[in-house]
């Protein structure tokens, strides 16, 4: 587990990295994973202090939430004197809690992005917060944005999180893990304002982006048979990417992300906005077979025939 030092120190170093919103919100989250869940926390550093002080707080309203807290602080709960050895004190060093609204609040601030809000109802309600919304099942697949789970008795959403793509969601409850579209309840989706760029593709990685990034290989000459367009990132489309990569002074590493994107942008915008040539068709008769194997390598569109 990583302490709330090195997070923060990992946070500057990625924000001078260029890289959009959604990519630096994702390793974020995966940055702090192991956290632990303070009811109406969002950030703080996790200390015998702060939960006392929520507790005492709690005792009056929500005695279960405020008990759940001590319990999981080995001062509180009387196992010892002292952090030492604590999980949540990895190396000695502080770490952050949150609830499941207060996780996504603080890990989109770090983006430059405001949640309002306080719980996930009223995050969910505060359409000021979003660009788009929707039930989960019409969310893009490689979408970063937020999750919810709507309690469809009381019409409150009673749990939210952060999906990083690919089905993949980061949430707190008990701490802060890794989960997926499929494990709970999750009912809606909540693209946040300002969450701009187009989501990274990696291996796995399906939905809308990952067609819109074929079809550009496609227009380019890169070969994606037998699958074409598929929407499906996988060996195939990695591989011509890391062709367009190489090809374009770029790592090959397979890896879709803000300047692969820029590279096809910027070659797709030449390749449309040039004007149509005109094409022959040419006969070289007479050719011995290994320069007809030579032609057929080097100029796509070349064939052989015996005379």
């Amino acid at each position: 587990m990583n302490s709330a030092a090195h997070v923060d120190n990992d946070i500057n170093n990625w924000k001078t990295m260029g890289i959009t919103k959604a990519e630096l919100a994702v390793l974020i989250a995966e940055d702090c994973l192991g956290w632990p869940y303070v009811y109406g926390e969002r950030g703080a550093y996790d200390t015998p202090a702060k939960r006392r002080t929520r507790a005492d707080a709690l005792d009056a309203g929500m005695p279960a939430e405020a008990a759940v807290i001590r319990k999981g602080c080995q001062v509180l709960n009387h196992k010892v004197g002292s952090c030492d050895g604590c999980k949540y004190y990895p190396g000695g060093a502080k770490t952050r809690c949150f609830d499941c609204r207060g996780f996504t609040y603080w890990v989109l601030l770090q983006c430059g992005i405001t949640i309002n809000g306080a719980g996930a109802t009223s995050q969910w309600n505060t359409d000021a917060n979003w660009k788009a919304k929707g039930n989960i099942s019409d969310m893009p697949t490689g979408q970063v944005c937020c999750v919810f789970m709507h309690n469809s008795k009381n019409g409150k959403m009673e749990h939210t999180g952060l999906h990083i793509g690919g089905g993949r969601i980061i949430h707190c409850s008990g701490e802060v893990k890794v989960g997926k579209t499929t494990d709970r309840g999750w009912t809606h989706f909540a693209i946040p304002k300002g969450m701009e760029g187009k989501t990274t593709l990696r291996k796995g990685t399906s939905g809308d982006s990952v067609v819109e990034c074929q079809e550009d290989l496609l227009k380019l000459g890169y070969d994606l048979s037998p699958y074409g367009a598929d929407g499906k990132y996988g060996n195939t489309t990695i591989r011509e990417v890391k062709k367009f990569q190489a090809a374009s002074g770029l790592t090959a590493d397979g890896i879709c992300g803000p300047k692969t994107w820029a590279a096809l942008d910027a070659a797709v915008g030449i390749f449309e906005s040039a004007p149509s040539a005109t094409l022959y068709t040419v006969h070289i008769p007479h050719q011995p077979v290994n320069a007809a194997d030579f032609l057929i390598q080097n100029y796509q569109g070349s064939w052989k025939e015996a005379e």
